[in-house]
């Protein structure tokens, strides 16, 4: 048990940050690889290989790619993709963070697909001399399609890599306090340069309807985290609703989607409304072309007025914070 691991106390820790990944750059040669890499995880498509491989290769793989570059071109930043350069942004804000509060830390970032990889992200902690460390997957609710997935390729890299160093992993922070009080904080501070719309959507990124029954807690925690945010920001039943985005095939997903929540909001006479999605730590290719340019258009052409996208936590000073809290709350050195 890695509480049993007996530290000095001034141990160096590891906090390995994992997210999931983009491609190197928005063409269809880059993104082909990456999709290869992501849709093989049968944690993401939970079907027989022998089943999905031939339609990944023989259909997916030769249609999507361009598809999926050319929204990437919309949202893509002149250093990357946001995903990326977020998620870097917050590696270098959580290792400045822990310096100031004189905290022995190294922190790395990598991701489940694509780079920087996971493996080298370890290999570079183990390089460091740390003695112990935190796998914190950027994903605030647990899901199996996501969390699960960054634990089995932390323990395939671990193994590759000879790595018996004590690890612990940050399943969810869905309910943290601080994390609570950054989204509300974040919410109200947009609210204070645009104005306050007359609901707030809170959307998060859907799973199979399969995937939860059996036994993924996604569904429950995405609505814990809406509730509280909710309640922090003293919104009444009607102010706001909870929904679920990209759905992907036939099969049910969770409900109810995003695209009927938009609908009914507009047949409901509410035509100012904003939207956030506290499922993603940073901003990428579904907050930023999806949803803030995708459903805003799906909007105005229902009938509504105006739909406006309150970015994700990011790099901001709140959300290093909480996520400083989190790794705070399992080291030695509190």
């Amino acid at each position: 048990m890695i509480d049993q691991v007996k530290l000095s106390s001034d141990a160096k820790i590891g906090v390995l940050l994992v997210n999931l990944g983009s491609p190197d750059a928005p063409t269809a040669q880059a993104v082909k690889p990456y999709l290869k890499q992501f849709l093989s995880d049968r944690r993401v498509v939970d079907l027989p290989p022998l089943l999905w491989q031939p339609i990944l290769r023989g259909i997916i793989l030769r249609k999507r790619p361009a598809k999926s570059a050319a929204l990437y071109k919309k949202i893509w930043f002149d250093t990357g993709a946001p995903l990326t350069v977020y998620s870097q942004g917050v590696q270098a804000s959580l290792q400045a963070w822990s310096e100031d509060n004189q905290l022995n830390w190294q922190v790395e970032l990598g991701m489940t697909y694509g780079n920087p990889s996971l493996p080298l992200a370890l290999k570079k902690l183990m390089d460091s001399g740390v003695e112990k460390i935190i796998l914190l997957p950027l994903f605030p609710q647990y899901s199996t399609t996501t969390t699960a997935a960054v634990e089995d390729a932390y323990a395939k890299a671990a193994e590759q890599l000879g790595c018996a160093l004590p690890m612990q992993v940050i399943k969810s922070y869905h309910q943290q306090d601080e994390h609570i009080d950054a989204l509300a904080a974040s919410v109200s501070d947009y609210w204070q340069s645009h104005g306050k719309a007359e609901h707030l959507l809170i959307s998060f990124h859907g799973t199979p309807e399969a995937t939860r029954k059996k036994g993924d807690p996604y569904y429950d925690q995405c609505l814990v985290t809406g509730h509280l945010l909710a309640d922090k920001l003293g919104l009444a039943q009607g102010r706001y609703s909870i929904c679920f985005q990209s759905r992907f095939g036939y099969q049910p997903w969770l409900q109810p989607y995003a695209a009927d929540s938009l609908k009914q909001l507009v047949q409901e006479g509410q035509y100012q409304v904003q939207i956030i999605c506290p499922g993603f730590a940073v901003d990428c290719l579904e907050t930023l072309e999806e949803v803030a340019l995708g459903f805003a258009s799906e909007f105005k052409s229902l009938g509504g007025n105006d739909l406006g996208y309150i970015p994700a936590l990011n790099d901001t000073p709140r959300q290093i914070g909480a996520l400083g809290a989190l790794v705070c709350s399992l080291t030695a050195r509190r």
